[in-house]
């Protein structure tokens, strides 16, 4: 590598990882701060578990239907117009929650046989998912044409410490706004919580706007000559990767036909069911540890140390991957890790400190886990491939969002418990751990299109 590369992959991480970061944290917040809404939301609108796993989780339809067009979209219009396009869209949406009581929904819930509380929940969970997709799979799109394979995981892990920052800093910040502004102006502190967190969302997408460049090519703050030098080392590294013999796939439909990518997205939403499962449920499931119903400030700061402890972890997962170059046995050994912290959590009981310990392992392990998966599909797809896999497996992955707050929800509602959800999620972490150590290996056949 040319020192040219070499200083412009080190500042083009000083310059874009920190404004993709912040985009991160609020993307996130604003994702999973029902969560804490439920806990005064859910008694003030009359929803029950079943209602609001449900609800949670319907985000994650609407994701899944528009993600593969909005990555091909992304690259067509280039990243900077299209992530800009979709901070502002979701930050509407999500500050629209305040009033999901007073919106005129027509005849719609009649309609489709849903009470209109309900109807009006879920409308919103499902356009919030429409208006974020394509935003994590793009953000990891858009990594590849800046970072080489050897600093992927790293770059990765770096900007994925989002979801634990959203957490540790989100978390306390929900809980004193649940707490503290509740009854200010007339207003629920739930309808403060989605509008307060909406604002970040909006100035990061006009920030997006204004200082993301699409392309190395079009960045004003790299010399020419290091320009010049990641365009060709990036292109040198896929020339040299599809010589290898390794895989790589051009087209969109031929990395859709891929029976890797399938197999890779039954791994991610192995990883997502877990992930969701826990993080939608967290501020409930400490609150059931013995915590005061109306103490909703303790509750963030309780949930702070299980996402503070798996940023610290992602981090150095995806640095020793990175230093090793190995991946399979990383990706493995996080699920592995968050299904030993899911049946912990199980067998400690309502224990304040085992119980914190035990989403440490599911926190570490899911964090981990997604810090060093990335480099697997974007090892072999490549161009318009790389756009429609990396959607593709996000999207189908994602889907595991919708099923794991779901499942918690029923069974919960079922039981007065979630232990056996837990289980289940422990199972198919299992699941994915196991087809990742024997089902993503590398092929030895070259796939081409006519044009690539």
């Amino acid at each position: 590598m040319t020192s040219a590369a070499e200083s412009g992959f080190a500042i083009a991480a000083r310059r874009l990882l920190p404004l993709l970061f912040a985009s991160y944290i609020v993307a996130f917040l604003d994702r999973v701060n029902v969560g804490f809404a439920k806990l005064q939301m859910a008694s003030a609108l009359g929803f029950s578990d079943v209602v609001y796993g449900f609800g949670a989780g319907i985000f994650f339809l609407g994701y899944f239907l528009f993600e593969v067009p909005s990555n091909l979209l992304l690259e067509k219009v280039g990243a900077r117009r299209w992530i800009a396009r979709i901070m502002c869209t979701w930050a509407i949406v999500s500050g629209a929650f305040a009033f999901v009581d007073r919106i005129p929904y027509g005849s719609l819930p009649a309609l489709l046989g849903v009470p209109p509380l309900e109807f009006g929940f879920y409308a919103l969970r499902f356009l919030l998912g429409i208006a974020e997709a394509g935003f994590f799979p793009g953000i990891i799109l858009y990594l590849t044409y800046w970072f080489p394979a050897a600093r992927r995981a790293r770059t990765v892990a770096l900007f994925m410490t989002a979801i634990a920052a959203a957490n540790v800093i989100g978390a306390p910040v929900s809980g004193a706004i649940m707490q503290y502004a509740d009854g200010m102006g007339g207003w629920d502190g739930w309808r403060w919580l989605f509008v307060l967190e909406a604002i970040p969302s909006m100035i990061a997408g006009i920030a997006i706007w204004f200082l993301l460049p699409d392309r190395p090519a079009q960045a004003k703050w790299l010399t020419p000559e290091q320009r010049e030098a990641i365009t060709a080392h990036l292109a040198q590294e896929d020339l040299a990767t599809h010589g290898a013999g390794v895989a790589a796939a051009h087209g969109a439909m031929q990395a859709l036909r891929s029976g890797r990518v399938w197999v890779l997205a039954l791994v991610y939403l192995a990883g997502t069911v877990a992930l969701y499962g826990v993080s939608f449920w967290m501020p409930t499931i400490v609150q059931d540890l013995g915590i005061g119903k109306s103490e909703y400030l303790e509750i963030g700061l309780l949930s702070m140390i299980p996402w503070g402890t798996a940023g610290i972890v992602m981090v150095w997962a995806g640095a020793r991957s990175d230093r090793t170059g190995e991946r399979r046995q990383h990706v493995a050994g996080s699920l592995f890790v968050a299904a030993s912290g899911l049946v912990a959590l199980v067998l400690v009981g309502a224990h304040v400190g085992p119980a914190l310990i035990a989403l440490c392992f599911v926190t570490s392990g899911v964090l981990s886990f997604f810090a060093t998966f990335w480099s697997l599909p974007t090892a072999f797809l490549r161009q318009t491939a790389a756009a429609a896999g990396i959607a593709w497996i996000n999207a189908v992955g994602n889907l595991g969002g919708h099923f794991g707050p779901d499942l918690v929800g029923r069974i919960r509602s079922a039981t007065g418990s979630a232990n056996s959800a837990f289980l289940f999620l422990a199972a198919l972490a299992l699941v994915g751990a196991v087809l990742t150590l024997f089902g993503t290996g590398a092929r030895t056949r070259t796939i081409t299109t006519p044009n690539s």
